[in-house]
This record gives C-alpha cells, sequence and structure tokens, in this order.
C-alpha cells in the first residue's frame, strides 16, 4: 500500500491501480465508457450534496470538521478515479489532454490587467456587472 509522501501520485499511478483493482474484481468487463460515465455522474452528484445547503464557502474551507474535510476528500477521490478510468477506456491521456487544455484556453482568454477584479474596488466591479463588462463569470477551465 501507498503511503502519503512515499512516493508522487501521478495520474499514471493511479490508472495501474485502478486497472489492477478493476481486474481482482473482474469489473473490467462492465467498465466502458457510458457505464464509467455514468458511475462519474453519479459521484458528482454525492459530491453536490456535500455542498447542497451550505451556501457559501470560504476558501480552504475553515470552519469544517474533520470529518466533513475527510468525506469530501473521499467524494472527490471517487470523481477523480472515475474520471482517470474513463480516460483510460478511451485511450485518452488525461495529462496530455488537460495540458493542451490549458493551452487553448490561455489563447481562448489572454490575461488583460484591465479584467483583474482584485485590482478592482468594488465599485468598479459593480459598474463593470451594471454595464455587461464582467469577465468574472468566465470560470477557469471551462469553455
Amino acid at each position: 500500500m501507498v503511503e502519503e509522501g512515499e512516493q508522487s501520485v501521478t495520474l499514471d499511478l493511479l490508472r495501474e491501480k485502478m486497472v489492477d483493482f478493476a481486474n481482482e474484481r473482474g469489473w473490467g468487463q462492465f467498465h466502458s465508457p457510458r457505464n464509467l460515465l455514468l458511475a462519474m455522474v453519479v459521484e458528482v452528484g454525492e459530491l453536490s450534496e456535500i455542498f447542497q445547503w451550505k451556501g457559501e464557502v470560504a476558501r480552504g474551507l475553515p470552519d469544517w470538521k474533520d470529518e466533513e474535510r475527510i468525506h469530501l476528500g473521499e467524494e472527490l477521490s471517487d470523481v477523480l478515479l472515475y474520471l482517470v478510468q474513463l480516460s483510460d477506456t478511451c485511450g485518452i491521456d488525461l495529462g496530455k489532454a488537460a495540458l493542451r487544455k490549458i493551452q487553448l484556453n490561455a489563447q481562448k482568454y489572454p490575461p488583460n490587467p484591465c479584467n483583474n477584479l482584485s485590482e478592482k474596488t468594488e465599485e468598479e466591479a459593480a459598474a463593470a456587472r451594471a454595464d455587461g463588462d464582467d469577465d468574472s463569470a468566465v470560470v477557469a477551465g471551462s469553455g
């Protein structure tokens, strides 16, 4: 068993461990892209439930109990592991695809110091939103 700090966790390591896990149980036959995607969607739903009634949550989750953090880590891991399995089953190198997507997003959304809300006053940000010029709605990685 890999203990924290023993070795770096890579997508390849996770992929290998999940292939072994599924093969040891004879589950590989059921791991079609569709089935893996649907299973991942279920896990995303479980992840969403954690946040459902919490309202806005501060970065770093300072008000969360240890049990809540552990549960969140488990659900995030479920989503990640299904995503790794899905990409492997589809023959997609997830790491390379993610790096390519970051490059595409950098081209699509070049830095613009004028849109940096952290440098705007609250009044300027509100005025930009009122004028429909608010680019803060663009979520990193979307597109």
